[in-house]
């Protein structure tokens, strides 16, 4: 009998997995030469490609992730778990010149807090390592919109790209969500509540309006323009979505049952269309200023209908959800934010596409988001995805 065989048969008679045993018969702790590792590239080659930059990602085909959901199929209810470590300042890190670090401070705008925030014209991280900003004690509009923001050196945050607003981002004077109170929550280093580290990762069912496909089909193209970067259709700058908007985008689409508690809303208006990529470097750039200075979305009846449903989230393509035209808003400063965030607890994601769904004619889908589980912070920036059939 062979080495590899005796140990397959022991193992056998202790009830260990045969495949382990001759695994650890087989492989040994044998370090690699140098000479070997001009060959790597070519047995991952043949069997991915040899443009291939994705390595074994490639085995998690459509049939393995139906497989896996098929693990929760009539097993009772479904718990998600977090299985991050949580940031904060001065987690320890591998050393290295320069360091890696995370120092987080917290940006104020719209009430005077309290401790060590010094104002943002005189903010030098290099001098006031410690400290928080105070962009201005004064909140903005006649909804007096107060709000907070994570900063990291050189003015990094989470606040920026597909995002996930939290509720400690966004309150009326000092009020935020729950009845918390700025100048009680806000540290130099972040968010004493409400912070990301209650956010928590979340699998639930998503809706997809399709209000560019809504508009074409309704032959409304005064609601729409061609994107100057591509061609694409999108919701014109200044369009108020509506309640009749979200009721006809669901009948054309086949979706029956409207969004329910903990579920997730998303719109898409073509405003990712408007990206210039290619532009990114230049402060001038027409179409990345148009894109942040205005956008089209929903305004406070469509915020409370969404509300009065309990979804979980509700999002857009565009970078601030809500529409901006003061012909609208009046004198307020993204009250939407105000309604959903601050009143209802109801967290708003921005900058999601959702291009790739409709194209494939999917309008309902499994979400999956697992925000930056990192104390103190005001927002998330991990891309979600969605689980969903092709349809077409």
């Amino acid at each position: 009998m062979t080495a590899k065989a005796a140990a397959v048969t022991a193992a056998v008679s202790v009830g260990m997995d045969t495949s382990t045993a001759a695994a650890e018969e087989e492989f040994s702790d044998r370090m690699f030469s140098l000479d070997e590792v001009a060959g790597w590239a070519e047995r991952t080659a043949r069997r991915y490609g040899r443009d291939d930059q994705r390595g074994t990602w490639n085995e998690v085909t459509p049939e393995r992730t139906g497989q896996a959901l098929r693990l929760l199929d009539g097993r009772g209810p479904v718990k998600t778990y977090n299985l991050g470590e949580l940031l904060q300042d001065n987690f320890p890190a591998f050393a290295g010149v320069p360091p890696r670090v995370l120092r987080q401070r917290l940006l104020v705008t719209g009430y005077q807090p309290q401790g060590d925030f010094i104002p943002s014209a005189n903010y030098d991280p290099r001098t006031h390592p410690e400290s928080g900003i105070l962009q201005s004690p004064t909140p903005l509009g006649a909804n007096i919109i107060s709000f907070h923001e994570e900063r990291f050196p050189h003015s990094g945050t989470y606040q920026i790209a597909t995002q996930l607003d939290n509720l400690g981002h966004i309150g009326v004077g000092e009020i935020y969500y729950n009845g918390f109170r700025g100048p009680d929550i806000a540290t130099p280093r972040g968010l004493a509540k409400l912070g990301n580290e209650h956010t928590g990762p979340i699998v639930t069912r998503g809706i997809v309006y399709d209000i560019v496909g809504l508009k074409l089909a309704q032959g409304a193209r005064t609601d729409l323009f061609r994107s100057p970067v591509n061609g694409e259709w999108v919701l014109r700058d200044n369009y108020r979505i509506t309640l009749a908007d979200l009721g006809a985008a669901l009948r054309r689409q086949g979706v029956r049952r409207e969004p329910g508690p903990g579920d997730v809303a998303l719109l898409r208006t073509g405003w990712t269309h408007l990206l210039d990529r290619a532009g990114f470097d230049n402060p001038e750039n027409p179409n990345n200023r148009r894109y942040i200075t205005n956008e089209p979305g929903i305004y406070l009846r469509e915020a409370r209908y969404f509300a009065s449903r309990r979804v979980a989230m509700v999002g857009s393509d565009t970078w601030g959800l809500e529409v901006t035209d003061p012909a609208v808003t009046g004198q307020n400063v993204f009250p939407v934010h105000q309604v959903l965030l601050t009143q209802h607890g109801v967290r708003i994601g921005e900058g999601i596409r959702t291009e790739e769904l409709i194209a494939d004619g999917v309008s309902e889908f499994v979400y999956i988001v697992t925000p930056q589980f990192h104390v103190g912070s005001t927002a998330g920036n991990t891309p979600p995805a969605a689980l969903a059939v092709p349809r077409r």
